[in-house]
């Protein structure tokens, strides 16, 4: 994938993800595997887990990164199980031991590290606001009374309130389970505004939408761990240093296009 603008043909694909028609791993669970690395990746997220519209594969930032774990702790890059997750499933599939780990955009928070365990961040990131560009939205003013399009359970809706209330204006917000859905739903009209991270938003720019020159709250991703799992969790953490010490992490960002924030 060259960039991380979407073709028409990638969108495509995304709004099948959002239909439902491309599969992601059940809910099931299974028993742990000392063989191969187990992680959820993102598959609607161009530059960090995107399905290939065409060949099917899972790639990114990432993925690569999950490969790299897999080198670092099992010997073999491809001793690596890749399942697709997205906002209401990366949590769950590590609570009922369907995967091992995930790297799935997932902000380290507080309250979330009373529920999982994350590595130090890999990648850090702010919440951006995309918009139709005739939208007359030129602002964070100018959203006032608008309907801001937001995935479930994200940091992005409490951290847009407060930004909200100290810029005194009001928003009003409409939680999706997929980031294609909030496209579609900018598209048509739905929402006025898409908001998720910086990085994740430049994959949906398109010739009719801008990303606005607005960054709010920091975002660090970590790789996230089932809570009882600690052994795995340090050496994740250990690994994740080592990547950022010897170059990898900052190579893996270039070949993707990515910058951290």
């Amino acid at each position: 994938m060259n960039g991380l603008n979407l073709s028409r043909r990638s969108f495509v694909l995304l709004s099948a993800v959002a239909a439902g028609s491309v599969a992601i791993t059940g809910l099931s669970g299974c028993a742990a595997r000392s063989d191969v690395l187990r992680v959820g990746t993102k598959i609607d997220v161009p530059g960090f887990g995107y399905q290939n519209p065409e060949t099917g594969v899972i790639e990114g930032f990432e993925v690569d990164i999950a490969h790299e774990l897999a080198r670092r702790l099992l010997g073999d890059a491809n001793a690596l199980e890749i399942t697709g997750v997205n906002v209401t499933t990366r949590g769950a599939m590590l609570d009922n031991n369907t995967l091992d780990a995930t790297l799935a955009t997932f902000t380290i928070t507080e309250a979330r590290k009373k529920s999982y365990n994350f590595s130090r961040p890999y990648f850090t990131d702010a919440i951006g606001i995309l918009v139709k560009k005739d939208a007359g939205i030129d602002t964070f003013a100018d959203l006032d009374g608008k309907t801001i399009g937001v995935a479930i359970s994200a940091t992005t809706r409490d951290k847009l309130s407060s930004s909200a209330a100290d810029a005194g204006i009001s928003l009003h917000f409409s939680e999706y389970a997929t980031y294609p859905e909030i496209k579609i739903a900018l598209v048509t009209g739905r929402v006025d505004a898409f908001s998720v991270d910086r990085s994740i938003l430049r994959g949906y720019l398109d010739d009719k939408t801008k990303l606005m020159d607005v960054q709010v709250a920091p975002q660090e991703y970590g790789v996230a761990t089932k809570k009882s799992n600690t052994d795995l969790a340090d050496r994740i953490d250990q690994a994740v240093g080592d990547m950022q010490d010897d170059g990898t992490l900052p190579a893996l960002q270039s070949k993707w296009g990515l910058g951290d924030a």
